[in-house]
């Protein structure tokens, strides 16, 4: 691989340990038809075998029409099955509240919570883990749901800058559809994760490393817009505050 994206080895062995120490029989993971998610199935393949890994594609009113026929892609070169459950009926129910509001915030989060929540019926009901597909870009950021995208038993990927990530695809030989993809959350129509995040991710990345060998200390104007959404994301990464016995 390029750049410093570590080996795969090491993080199909966390998957292993955490399986082994859990006493659980394998992975479910929820696929976006998106990068970060592909190679986390990938690795969890890999560690644990396709028979293993239950992949669910949880598809909204506005998830594109391409992420389905993504997912099919990735599943077959995969060999994994895949359960599609459309979260829509879900989302009106949530619509009956007194007081709903409309937007796409709002909404957006409240469909990551529940794709999250039927993860984690399904893992219990199999007696399997939830892998996670956050990546360390998008963690620092905070550009993650709390209690959404950014649950999980084990995080695979949290160490991997974005652009790590897609070396790591090219390395594991995951379909060219899928690395070539715009990176969207599909949480909207449109949305795109470089125009929501107002930088490319190639900017990004490049500012967190220069952050991290400079003490987090920003020396130029990327690196600044950088350090003031990590510091605004601060309470994303933290646990909830509470008095210590």
């Amino acid at each position: 691989m390029t750049g410093t994206s570590p080996d795969p080895d090491s993080i199909i062995t966390l998957l292993q340990d955490v399986l082994i120490s859990g006493s659980s029989k394998g992975f479910v993971i929820g696929l976006s038809g998106g990068i970060d998610s592909a190679v986390a199935a990938a690795l969890c393949v890999r560690a644990a075998g396709s028979d293993m890994v239950q992949g669910f594609f949880l598809p909204s009113a506005v998830t594109p029409s391409e992420d389905a026929a993504d997912v099919r892609l990735l599943a077959e070169s995969l060999h994994i099955p895949v359960m599609t459950i459309p979260i829509g009926p879900v989302i009106d129910q949530y619509r009956r509240m007194p007081d709903f509001t409309e937007n796409s915030y709002l909404v957006g989060n409240l469909m990551a919570r529940t794709r999250m929540t039927m993860l984690y019926y399904y893992a219990n009901q199999m007696n399997r883990l939830v892998c996670g597909t956050s990546n360390y870009t998008e963690y620092l950021l905070g550009y993650c749901t709390k209690f959404g995208d950014n649950a999980a038993d084990v995080q695979p990927i949290m160490h991997l800058l974005k652009t790590q990530v897609w070396d790591l695809a090219r390395y594991l030989g995951l379909p060219q559809k899928v690395i070539e993809k715009t990176p969207s959350a599909g949480l909207w129509h449109n949305q795109t994760d470089e125009d929501e995040l107002g930088m490319p991710y190639a900017v990004i990345d490049e500012a967190i490393t220069n952050l991290e060998k400079q003490g987090w200390k920003p020396k130029s104007p990327a690196e600044q817009r950088v350090m003031e959404k990590i510091h605004r994301a601060g309470h994303k990464q933290r646990p909830a505050p509470h008095i210590k016995r």
